[in-house]
């Protein structure tokens, strides 16, 4: 921690105290945030609490976990919106520019609570914040911000904690990149049943639209048996699903000291007594190995989807994007997994609009998209991301064009998940039951091996459990279903 943040004479005997090794650091300054939690709980007379809101990915979620598990120790209990929450923190997003409007103007509701509870703490954690020209701004037009943090040091969030707790300044830290891994750290799971594990961080591809590698930073892999020793904890406390995340999987390992494979680790993970289902995103076609598709192929518990993003079905684009593959490589890839794997559900990203995208290139993807049949897409409208190639480009998509052109790929896309989805009724699956659905009374929602969704009646005392359902109706995007 910087001394020069340090006005309080308290803090400064605090952190003089804290002890070196990482994890007993973090895990000290969590006894330290409690004390003082406690102190202000008794003035106040009342429980302090705190709202974790998360923006973008699931490796977003994961963090958001670790940051919510940290708060419930030291003392926090969890708010049902930020109106009631005497700590907010917003963990954000920088893909898309409406990612970074949704903050700030989220941002601006969270001052005027302030003004009615001077006591509440506001902080800013994520992607966005490793912008510098965010970080003027809050600094600009949102001082009552009292802790913004980046990426590469989310673990030291406890220590950060205790600085904000302790000083009337404004505290900004925010590391351009970091060598370290701490995982070992408090957790709260969003279900008791599955889980995220972060497999690595960062990202080497530099696509030319992508802001991720300048904000997560070069990839860094965690050592397997770590890996296989969280998991191996999490199935012992109930987890029967688990999702392996990286910004590319497909790398995992190379940056070793004992270099391994992707396809090696999960094959070892497969091993682990008591695990049911494993799944993992994301897969970057370019180096998605024969290895891997065999290792899939011969383990029951890998399910059976694979998010495999394409973003353009134009070579010419797919060289200026910086994908490192054609058209024709794709959907040799494709066919690969298919001869293989032939019950496989297909995912894919799509991006409309990327500067100098024309109308043939435009008529490649949707071609593409017609020969792969996936199962559903997620669709963008370009968006320009200051800091990476793609915003420098001059032959920007007129608005018109790209508009036309994301509702008629929609419309393709819908019709080919309709078909796609509606094959399968009639059958009988395995199902996870994951939550009670909020829209249908009396029924739950689960997910199959292939990530579709089935509603059916049931109760609480079903979730986490696996039950084979009948798929009576395809819904478009979902079923409705009857336990067996």
């Amino acid at each position: 921690m910087s001394k020069k943040t340090i006005v309080n004479p308290k803090l400064y005997e605090i952190i003089e105290n804290a002890p070196e090794e990482e994890v007993k650091r973090q895990e000290y300054f969590i006894e330290k945030l409690k004390e003082e939690i406690h102190s202000r709980e008794q003035r106040l007379g009342r429980k302090l609490k705190c709202m974790v809101n998360t923006f973008g990915c699931q490796m977003n979620a994961r963090d958001s976990e670790k940051i919510l598990g940290i708060l419930e120790k030291a003392g926090y209990e969890e708010a049902e919106d930020e109106k009631h929450a005497d700590f907010v923190i917003y963990n954000t997003c920088t893909v898309r520019e409406n990612a970074n409007n949704k903050v700030y103007g989220r941002l601006g509701y969270l001052g005027s609570l302030k003004k009615k509870n001077p006591e509440m703490i506001i902080a800013l954690c994520g992607c966005m914040m490793q912008e510098e020209h965010v970080r003027e701004k809050i600094k600009e037009s949102y001082r009552y911000v009292d802790l913004v943090f980046g990426t590469h040091n989310i673990y030291k969030f406890a220590e950060l904690m205790v600085n904000a707790v302790y000083t009337n300044k404004q505290i900004m830290e925010v590391w351009d990149s970091t060598d370290k891994i701490v995982e070992e750290l408090p957790i709260v799971r969003k279900y008791s049943f599955k889980s995220g594990i972060n497999i690595m961080f960062g990202c080497n591809n530099f696509c030319s639209y992508c802001i991720v590698p300048y904000v997560r930073g070069r990839e860094r892999s965690r050592k397997p048996e770590d890996i296989i020793n969280e998991i191996k904890s999490l199935v012992n406390d109930g987890v029967s699903e688990i999702m392996l995340l990286g910004q590319n999987v497909n790398s995992y390992g190379k940056g070793l000291e004992n270099p391994i494979t992707f396809a090696e680790l999960l094959h070892q993970i497969t091993e682990i007594d008591g695990l049911r289902r494993i799944r993992f995103m994301t897969s970057h076609p370019k180096d998605l190995s024969d290895e891997l598709i065999d290792v899939m192929a011969s383990s029951p518990k890998i399910c059976k989807h694979l998010h495999l993003p394409v973003q353009s079905g134009s070579t010419d684009i797919l060289k200026v994007m910086n994908r490192r593959y054609t058209k024709e490589q794709y959907l040799m890839l494709v066919d690969k997994i298919k001869a293989r794997i032939p019950d496989i559900s297909l995912t894919t990203d799509i991006i409309v609009g990327f500067p100098g995208e024309t109308e043939e290139d435009f008529e490649e993807t949707i071609d593409l998209v017609e020969k792969v049949q996936y199962d559903s897409i997620f669709t963008f409208i370009y968006s320009k991301r200051t800091g990476t190639p793609a915003a420098k480009m001059g032959n920007q998509v007129p608005e018109e064009d790209v508009s036309r052109r994301f509702d008629r790929l929609l419309n393709v896309v819908q019709d080919i998940s309709a078909k796609r989805m509606e094959r399968l009724t009639g059958r009988t699956y395995e199902v996870l039951v994951e939550d009670i659905n909020t829209q249908l009374e009396g029924f739950v929602t689960g997910r199959l091996e292939n990530n579709a969704i089935v509603h059916f009646k049931g109760n609480t005392s079903l979730i986490g459990q696996y039950l084979n359902v009948h798929l009576d109706e395809c819904k478009g995007f979902y079923f409705l279903g009857t336990a067996v």
